[in-house]
């Protein structure tokens, strides 16, 4: 075979093996046998190796895998992955729709889809080529596994077609088809190996697996439901997902009654009470079904909260629950101090995992069913995700059993527990001679949404606190490559990257060093608002609670959290500590240039599309100016930043409140 036939025998085979794997993979359709299918493959492998030059970079020979990734670099979401409220009843979507109706004044249509029971992926596209795959991680960042995406089979890695934007990315779900998770199962059973507990689990750690090869043969699925992009062209969710079909990708399908359009909340249970039934048919596992506003523009007059989009939410199935034995109740310490109530019960099959132990959430939980030891108890999981106390079979109950006592020391430290008016927890006030909570401040301090600290995890922050090593979070500056090396199992490369980890993490901006120090109540946005409102550590642990409770977001709870941190000397001196360690407790040089208060007092409403800046960019250049974003139009407003395709509601709104209506152009005005 000459140079040309060979060249021309790899264009048609290569077009031939992604048409049949489309059609057996996305379609269910199968054309040609498996072994026709491995003849054609083995052929193109052949000549990929004596022709490699004429090789395609998306040849379905790259779906076999082989790339070994070590470590899976961490990378920030460009939009962020939010999670969706949840609902359990009619109620609560019948709630959810008056709540988005007061936001938009236009007749709402809805879609419904299945809610997929496995592992988020966001996979960017560029000019139809699959470039990048990310988990879903904290929601801010996640994990690059593009190796190993690319070798699941339902998942193009050239789009067909030409309309697809440029740049775009698809969000979905990875999954194990149940009949394929039992064969791995059975497999591992002739083996003599343990059983994977639930098939969701297992997708995510095959994911994170070394060796795509390994991942390529374990045959994950995958259905896409949501685009993502600039100036996509669509107008709604629907249109999009349908276009996502065109393109090559697995998506939710009218045909199959996956997907479905709904006027009102009657036609939106008519959708989840069907599933509810059928949903044991299906090849996968779904615990819902998820419902979203499906016009774009109502989507962005509706808006989103930090964690979640308004106009979604995720409607649960009622969990499962079954009855077992309560063998003892213990008690665990959080970071915090918190107390939280743990049962431990004899090992019962739920939702597909084996549960040991369930939440009793605290004393009144444990006093409202009357939960005793040695009762018959009936557990659920939450949302199927935490596993729950939800009840007693008292019938069976000894007739000497006593009720339970709520603990009044702390496991740990036995000190005296205590209570506030208002919470419903105890708390161990021995905040820095209580193991637990001073392992859970390392633990909260390194984490990755703090300072990130490779090489440091649960496990060696244990290690640290038992050997002496660490008490508190400023210790771990203090450690030197000998003194890890020396511990059991830590090697040259394990010591040195710990070492490097903590060397890198003093370059972490302050707010996340804010974070990272647990100031109760101070989460991630909290500690943003502080940073950009105060500029640096001193001036907040000098403010006044009306100067704390006059910043954006603070209320009275999390003011006089602050207030008490500072006043105990032990946390100023760990705070100065760390300062000496060179942590950043001030703004930087760069994000202070960008600073100004020339918007202080403002308050904006964002909508439409820009094109100088994306919509977040336009956000954070109003907060980094000292103003304030806020997603809905009221008397305080004092500026609407307006694009093209505002919503109408918003713009009738802004005209009866005599709102301001600026385009991107003013909006640069007022801050040059």
């Amino acid at each position: 075979m000459t140079k040309e036939e060979s060249k021309n025998r790899i264009e048609v085979l290569s077009i031939q093996l992604r048409a049949h794997n489309h059609s057996y993979y996305v379609l269910s359709k199968s054309i040609i046998s498996d072994y026709d299918f491995d003849m054609l493959l083995e052929d193109l492998q052949k000549l990929e190796e004596d022709f490699p030059e004429y090789a395609f970079e998306d040849s379905p020979t790259k779906r076999v895998g082989g790339e070994i990734t070590k470590n899976f670099k961490t990378v920030k979401h460009k939009y962020s992955m939010l999670s969706l409220g949840n609902s359990y009843s009619k109620e609560d979507i019948e709630d959810f729709e008056t709540r988005i109706k007061k936001l938009v004044e236009n007749e709402l249509e809805y879609v419904c889809e299945l809610k997929y029971d496995g592992v988020a992926i966001g996979i960017t596209y560029v000019n139809g080529k699959l470039t990048q795959a990310i988990t879903r991680g904290d929601g801010v960042q996640g994990d690059d596994i593009t190796a190993n995406v690319k070798t699941i089979r339902s998942i193009p890695l050239q789009l067909t077609g030409s309309d697809y934007p440029e740049e775009f990315e698809i969000r979905g779900e990875l999954f194990y088809p149940k009949d394929v998770f039992e064969a791995l199962n059975k497999e591992r059973e002739e083996q003599g190996e343990d059983l994977y507990a639930n098939a969701r689990n297992t997708a995510s750690g095959t994911l994170k697996m070394q060796d795509s090869a390994v991942v390529a043969k374990r045959r994950l699925d995958c259905y896409l439901y949501f685009v993502l992009g600039e100036k996509l062209p669509f107008t709604t969710h629907y249109e999009s997902i349908q276009k996502a079909g065109e393109w090559g990708f697995k998506i939710p399908t009218e045909k199959l009654k996956s997907i479905k359009k709904c006027k009102n909340v009657d036609e939106i249970f008519e959708f989840i009470n069907y599933w509810d039934k059928e949903r044991s048919q299906l090849n996968f596992d779904i615990d819902g079904v998820v419902i979203k506003v499906n016009n774009y523009a109502r989507q962005e007059e509706i808006g989103s909260t930090a964690k979640s989009p308004k106009w979604a939410i995720a409607y649960k199935f009622k969990a499962e629950k079954v009855s077992t034995k309560l063998l003892a109740i213990t008690y665990q310490v959080g970071r915090t101090g918190a107390i939280t109530p743990v049962a431990n019960l004899e090992p019962v099959l739920l939702a597909g995992t084996t549960v040991k132990r369930a939440s009793l959430h605290n004393a009144d939980q444990i006093e409202k069913i009357d939960v005793r030891i040695n009762d018959i108890v009936f557990v659920e999981k939450g949302g199927e995700i935490i596993p729950k106390i939800v009840g007693v079979e008292t019938k069976q109950r000894d007739i000497f059993s006593e009720p339970t006592q709520y603990i009044t020391q702390c496991p740990e430290c036995e000190t005296v527990l205590v209570r506030k008016e208002g919470d419903a927890k105890h708390y161990c006030p021995n905040e820095w001679g209580c193991p637990p909570q001073i392992k859970g401040k390392m633990q909260h301090f390194i984490s990755r949404k703090a300072m990130n600290i490779d090489g440091l995890g649960e496990e060696t922050i244990d290690l640290l606190y038992e050997q002496g090593l660490a008490k508190n979070i400023a210790d771990l500056y203090e450690l030197n490559f000998d003194q890890l090396f020396e511990l059991e199992s830590f090697k040259e490369k394990k010591s040195q990257n710990i070492i490097d980890g903590l060397i890198d993490s003093k370059n972490i901006p302050f707010e996340r060093v804010l974070y990272g120090v647990g100031i109760r109540y101070v989460g991630e946005t909290v500690a943003k608002k502080l940073a950009r409102q105060f500029k640096n550590i001193e001036n907040i642990k000098n403010a006044s609670f009306e100067e704390l409770t006059g910043a954006d977001e603070i209320g009275d709870k999390i003011a006089e959290s602050i207030i008490d941190f500072f006043a105990i000397e032990s946390n100023v001196e760990l705070i100065n500590r760390l300062k000496e360690h060179g942590l950043q407790f001030e703004l930087s040089e760069d994000q202070l240039a960008n600073s100004t208060t020339k918007l202080e007092g403002l308050i904006f409403v964002v909508s439409g599309v820009f094109s100088k800046f994306s919509r977040d960019e336009l956000k954070n250049t109003i907060e980094q100016n000292g103003g304030k974003v806020s997603s809905s139009i009221s008397k305080k407003t004092s500026y609407i930043v307006a694009g093209e395709n505002m919503g109408p509601s918003k713009l009738a709104k802004a005209e009866k409140l005599e709102v301001e209506i600026i385009n991107e152009d003013r909006f640069l005005e007022l801050i040059q």
